[in-house]
């Protein structure tokens, strides 16, 4: 078998400013995503580590180093005296890179429950890190990534969610990822980011795509339309209208103030 793979490359063009990603069957029998860069590409499992190594017999370094930790409590009975030195921190770095580029991939693949798992397994790491490496440097190193991924995970829910026909949930997690992007950046005194986030324009962008997918509150509606014909004038229809909002009620609206005629 020839290990150039110029004629896959060639019948598979690269587009600039695209996430072009495909699933593919392997070899083994088992799905794996493939991801197109512009000098090649990246194939990854679709379960376990994207590269499919088990590092220490574990399902991921994260999951050895987590291991530790808990070797270490039944040993010491505390957290006190673990860490992670510079090496460890700079190898689950890049373990946290490889499901990051798959997480990309999942969304395009629309593979929402997916990405969910990959993006919250990051923000796992994320805070494994801050709590336990030893250096500052590698406590915060990885937090500038913490915005995009609480992102993922809110669009990725949402998405799901409107999948599964259910808007109002969509909304809430929406909103939910908006609350925690915007309170990541109070902690770190980023305040001006509340307005210039790319990620909280991606979230707003995405309340407003989902709030005109949830069917009208139609009690909401007969209010709107009675305040408009009170104000038009059109005193039949408002009576009409007021009938209607009794009738799914159980109570008939409040009366509008008296209006004096103008003058002619």
């Amino acid at each position: 078998m020839g290990l150039d793979i110029h004629d896959i490359l060639k019948d598979w063009p690269y587009e600039s400013g695209q996430v072009t990603v495909r699933r593919i069957r392997g070899q083994d029998g088992r799905d794996k995503i493939q991801l197109r860069l512009d000098l090649g590409l990246l194939q990854m499992e679709t379960e376990g580590r994207p590269d499919g190594e088990r590092p220490f017999g574990h399902e991921s370094l994260l999951d050895y180093h987590l291991h530790r930790l808990e070797q270490h409590r039944a040993s010491k009975g505390e957290d006190k005296d673990f860490g992670l030195d510079e090496q460890a921190c700079e190898l689950l770095r890049a373990e946290a890179m490889m499901y990051y580029h798959r997480y990309l991939a999942e969304f395009v693949l629309e593979d929402f429950e997916a990405v969910d798992r990959d993006a919250m397994r990051n923000l796992r790491l994320m805070d494994f890190c801050k709590q336990y490496a030893r250096e500052e440097s590698d406590r915060y190193v990885l937090e500038q990534y913490r915005p995009y991924a609480l992102m993922m995970c809110g669009r990725a829910r949402a998405r799901q969610s409107l999948r599964e026909n259910r808007p109002k949930k969509a909304l809430a997690e929406v909103r939910n990822a908006i609350r925690e992007v915007e309170k990541f950046y109070r902690a770190f005194g980023q305040e001006n980011l509340l307005r210039n986030s790319g990620e909280l324009a991606m979230l707003r962008a995405m309340v407003k795509e989902v709030e005109s997918r949830i069917p009208a509150d139609p009690l909401e509606k007969l209010n709107r339309q009675l305040a408009a014909a009170v104000q038009a004038e059109r005193y039949e229809e408002a009576a009409t209208l007021r009938d209607r909002i009794r009738d799914l009620t159980g109570k008939s609206p409040p009366s509008p103030p008296n209006r004096t005629p103008s003058s002619q």
